[in-house]
């Protein structure tokens, strides 16, 4: 499992090609990218700051690894999550899972996305036209981890 959270951006073919070449076995690979948008809510966004709680988030992270990994069999995880002051179409998230067959592994990148936007440690705050907010966690975000917990 590796989990890092950085500031600086990271080049997702490299590092789902790092995760991929460690094993001879795997038969599949899924990965999610997460990115910055320019509208949120109707409003025009130019810059998106991610903060977090260092050791606490990483710890969280590793955990839902764990918790992924006690219901699926897939071979391992990465998750890279950007902190720090971000614009439009930069990337904020990647997920990557590699095991033998794709349903383990489709499940499971899921899963941690959807517990890695209701369960980690970060603070999000938005600039707009209308001047800076803080985002509160979405509905959807939490529906879509309840169909995991059921």
């Amino acid at each position: 499992m590796i989990v890092r959270v950085q500031t600086e951006d990271f080049d997702s073919g490299l590092e789902i090609n790092q995760l991929r070449n460690a094993r001879k076995d795997t038969g599949a690979i899924v990965s999610f990218i997460g990115q910055v948008r320019d509208l949120n809510d109707g409003d025009t966004v130019s810059q998106l700051t991610l903060e977090h709680y260092p050791g606490m988030t990483e710890k969280a992270l590793e955990s839902i690894v764990n918790q992924a990994q006690s219901r699926w069999d897939f071979f391992d995880a990465l998750i890279i999550h950007r902190v720090g002051s971000l614009k439009p179409t930069d990337q904020i998230v990647l997920v990557a899972v590699i095991g033998a067959h794709r349903g383990e592994a489709f499940k499971a990148c899921e899963f941690i996305m959807d517990f890695l936007k209701t369960e980690a440690p970060f603070w999000k705050k938005e600039v707009t036209q209308s001047g800076e907010r803080w985002l509160d966690a979405k509905h959807s975000d939490d529906v879509a981890r309840e169909r995991w917990v059921k």
